[in-house]
């Protein structure tokens, strides 16, 4: 416990750079997926003080996933009420704390880094592009949404376009430009020593922006940004109303076929993000550290389990927030936590505050982030390391622009796949012959795949030869492979072909291989 408070100092302000960037997507992330507004809220603060708390990642924050906003939209549609939704949030949760006992988790080991450096990059892009209307003035895409057919009618692109020509706010676009030059400049500028390294660039930018904004206001309103351009957080004006807004699940839905349905879909589709997710903040940790993958579904799956137990949206680790953890510097879960506590905090008690921010300012802090994760010189290490490695990078990246997150991960999954099988079929089997002799060599383990090459090799051997089948650098053979080999010693003996197998075989798959040990010496 002591080693999670021994970072305190880097973890408060990198928690406060959290919740500025969380607040936003957590509201704009229940707008679209079609939920009540407060609900997005709900399963930011359980994400950071619930999954935080059982959690053993670092560096991971987790909250609602825009990735999820059209599953959820759907599945909200097609279950009797809200409640009954929640209710399969809470069976989701319940699954994936299955899949971790199944040790599920060690599915993420098998996604290719140039998936998953495609992925951050795709987001990084992703960002920038989205905040680039909300910096100059224009709102209507909520924040939070990844799909590039947008739900006014717009796509990623021609948004911004339409934001320059029909929708530009000068005054949004000014504290937008300040932000964003303070913001780069402070990276370079903050000094290394003295409390003011401790300081939260993004903090600083949120006060600049409601003063500026209230400056505008008493001295060129028509510069003033309005209310549809500011943070929008429900406001209770009293205790009771506050707790009226959260909602609780009807566990006599648990009957309704559509609602298994639902969490079954939540339940593959969240741990597969959560699992995306933390593999990528575990590239970005500075130390490296490495996340259990089964425990970290135990703990999303109790966030689950909590945030619909009181009105939220289903949870996942959330690469946006993540990254804006890592890059603020944070040490320790405690950062994720406290980000949960100050989101809970704020709407609690000072939700009239919070909605003097214009979303301009917040805008300038999600495209600084999103430079970060999609720097040009990640592209130029990823072509230097070949086309195995870019092909699979670039096509994740193009997919998530021109789709989804998910859909976009899949399609990088798929081509990365690929990529990977081809490069297992690089050949394992050698050849060699001189005269008489020939030597057949297993570079590598023999699986199922090196069938056919196995079986060329083999078939290449003359009539009254001498070979030598060499296993040594095995320590895996497929049984197919062992019964190609079987074959052909007991069709040797009417080629008149004297056999050697050479390699220790004991306690290998490789065993049952029955043949001379005798080995023949090349001359």
């Amino acid at each position: 416990m002591n080693a999670l408070f021994a970072t305190w100092r880097q973890d408060l302000p990198a928690s406060i750079v959290v919740a500025l960037v969380a607040l936003p997507l957590c509201l704009g992330v229940a707008l679209a997926s079609g939920a009540p507004l407060f609900s997005g809220v709900i399963a930011g603060i359980v994400g950071g003080i619930v999954v935080g708390l059982l959690s053993k990642s670092p560096l991971s924050v987790s909250g609602p996933a825009a990735g999820l906003t059209v599953i959820v939209f759907s599945a909200i549609q097609s279950v009797p009420s809200y409640e009954a939704f929640l209710l399969a949030v809470v069976l989701a949760g319940i699954m994936q704390m299955g899949f971790s006992l199944t040790k599920s988790g060690v599915l993420a080991e098998f996604v290719p880094t140039s998936v998953i450096t495609g992925m951050l990059s795709a987001i990084g892009l992703t960002l920038i592009l989205k905040q680039i209307p909300h910096a100059m003035g224009y709102d209507g895409d909520p924040e939070g949404d990844w799909n590039f057919f947008q739900a006014d009618g717009l796509n990623t692109f021609s948004a911004i376009w339409y934001t320059l020509t029909d929708s530009f706010l000068w005054g949004a676009a000014i504290i937008a430009l300040v932000s964003l030059a303070f913001l780069f400049w402070w990276d370079k500028a903050r000094p290394k020593d003295g409390p003011l390294r401790f300081l939260p660039a993004p903090l600083v930018v949120v006060v600049f922006s409601i003063v500026a904004n209230l400056v505008f206001s008493a001295t060129a309103p028509g510069l003033e940004v309005q209310r549809s351009h500011l943070v929008e957080v429900p406001i209770a004006s009293s205790i009771g109303e506050f707790v009226n807004l959260f909602t609780f699940p009807d566990f006599g839905a648990i009957t309704i076929p559509a609602v298994w349905t639902v969490a079954l879909t939540l339940a593959i589709v969240a741990s597969l993000e959560s699992l995306l997710s933390v593999k990528a903040v575990d590239e970005l940790d500075p130390k490296r550290r490495v996340t259990d993958k089964n425990h970290e579904l135990l703990a999303q799956g109790g966030g689950n389990i909590v945030s619909g137990m009181i009105g939220g949206l289903p949870v996942t680790s959330v690469i946006v927030r993540s990254s804006a953890n890592v890059d603020s510097n944070a040490g320790s879960k405690m950062s994720t936590i406290y980000h949960g506590l100050w989101l809970l905090l704020s709407v609690a008690l000072i939700p009239t505050v919070l909605n003097l921010i214009p979303l301009s300012a917040l805008a300038a802090i999600l495209i600084q982030t999103g430079y970060k994760l999609a720097k040009p010189a990640l592209f130029v290490a990823r072509w230097k390391m070949g086309y195995a490695q870019f092909v699979p990078f670039v096509v994740t990246i193009v997919a998530i622009l021109f789709t989804d997150l998910l859909i976009g991960i899949i399609i990088g999954l798929g081509v990365g796949f690929v990529f990977v099988i081809a490069r297992n079929f690089r050949p394992s089997v050698s050849y060699v012959e001189d005269g008489s002799n020939v030597m057949v060599r297993a570079r590598r383990n023999l699986y199922f795949i090196h069938k056919v090459e196995l079986t060329s090799a083999l078939n290449r051997v003359p009539d009254h030869a001498s070979i030598v089948i060499d296993i040594t650098a095995t320590e895996f053979v497929d049984p197919d492979n062992i019964d190609i080999i079987n074959a052909f010693i007991k069709n040797a003996e009417y080629r008149d072909i004297k056999v050697s197998v050479r390699g220790d075989l004991a306690g290998r798959s490789a065993s049952q291989i029955k043949a001379p040990t005798k080995e023949i010496v090349f001359a």
